[in-house]
């Protein structure tokens, strides 16, 4: 099930509504995983200061969610960083519909709240988060483009990638900006919130995926630095057992 809150539903070329098999969560499986959110290995920040230069950073790994040649993804040196003096670049040059991640290894985050500075050399293609990830081929990913300056959150599922909403940004006049995405609950609702450079823009009701990885992207041919990573376990407001029958 997918609504979307603040923007028109869009089709994406080459992908349907469908999750591609893909299972919702029972109830216990629910209960299950929102009690493993509550360790304190999930509250993790990444700057990359201490990691080797050009090489991927520590604890992270790459894939692609179609055929083709993966993303060059490296440490590197960078004096304008948010954080100095390392960020993390990627480039890729595979076509459109097929995206290439970077995620945090043996760590999963049911109801995550992630965010991240990214900065695009020349404004060259569009890049972002990933969100609950089961591998390279089946996760969220929410991009956002500065030259056309707008956000997009896509369901990519069996490698194939559904819209479910884009906006317009305005991007402040700097040469970094923020992406910040949550993904929480209310009663028996899962939604999906991005912010770009501090303003809401999408929110999505959507249900398809749940427990699983995080980490970057980036979408298409495209090429882009981030810098100060973050993810933090969002605590729900769902019930963890069924109300009592009157």
């Amino acid at each position: 099930m997918c609504s979307v809150l603040l923007v028109a539903s869009l089709g994406w070329p080459g992908g349907t509504s469908s999750s591609y098999g893909i299972q919702t969560e029972t109830h216990e499986e629910k209960a299950t995983n929102l009690k493993k959110q509550a360790t304190g290995g999930l509250f993790q920040r990444w700057t990359f200061d201490q990691d080797h230069i050009h090489g991927l950073p520590d604890g992270f790994e790459q894939g692609i969610s179609v055929d083709g040649l993966p993303a060059t993804w490296a440490v590197q040196a960078s004096t304008n960083a948010p954080s100095v003096p390392n960020v993390v670049a990627g480039s890729s040059i595979c076509a459109q519909g097929c995206y290439q991640v970077l995620m945090a290894k043996e760590l999963e985050y049911e109801y995550p709240d992630l965010s991240v500075r990214f900065y695009a050399p020349d404004g060259a293609g569009a890049g972002g988060l990933v969100l609950g990830a089961r591998d390279a081929k089946n996760f969220y990913a929410a991009v956002v483009d500065p030259v056309l300056r707008k956000a997009q959150l896509i369901r990519i599922s069996d490698g194939r990638g559904t819209l479910l909403a884009e906006a317009s940004v305005n991007l402040k006049q700097v040469d970094w900006h923020s992406l910040r995405v949550q993904r929480n609950t209310i009663i028996s609702k899962d939604f999906i919130e991005v912010y770009v450079d501090g303003t809401l823009v999408l929110s999505v009701e959507d249900q398809t995926l749940a427990l699983g990885q995080i980490g970057l992207v980036l979408a298409g041919k495209s090429a882009m630095f981030f810098d100060s990573l973050h993810a933090v376990p969002l605590f729900s407001h769902r019930p963890l057992s069924s109300p009592p029958a009157y």
